[in-house]
């Protein structure tokens, strides 16, 4: 996976609604993301948290100890709109090399 995607990804899945690690990380396998560790998923969420890329609040857990459940804020969905945009570009110069390669390009 190219650097920076995963974490694209899950800033991704957090504008959409808030979620805690484990549900971040089942998202992922439930997609096809199955080679994604749990703990590469936490540390991501403590690096993201750091950058003032989301909120966390402690929720309480009925299974233990509280969760953190994390937000994407303002920062976070600027910064994801750049990523988008990078993807897009990324993804449209991608196709065009295909194009190209297959002989139906330039």
């Amino acid at each position: 996976m190219l650097k920076g995607t995963l974490e694209g990804i899950v800033l991704a899945i957090l504008a959409s609604r808030p979620a805690y690690g484990y549900e971040i990380t089942a998202w992922l396998r439930d997609r096809g993301f199955t080679e994604i560790a749990e703990g590469t998923v936490y540390a991501l969420l403590v690096r993201i948290e750091q950058r003032g890329l989301v909120d966390v609040e402690k929720v309480p857990s009925e299974k233990g100890p509280p969760r953190k459940v994390y937000s994407l804020n303002d920062e976070g969905r600027g910064y994801l709109e750049e990523f988008w945009k990078t993807w897009s570009f990324l993804s449209e110069q991608l196709e065009e090399l295909r194009e190209e390669g297959n002989g139906s390009g330039h």
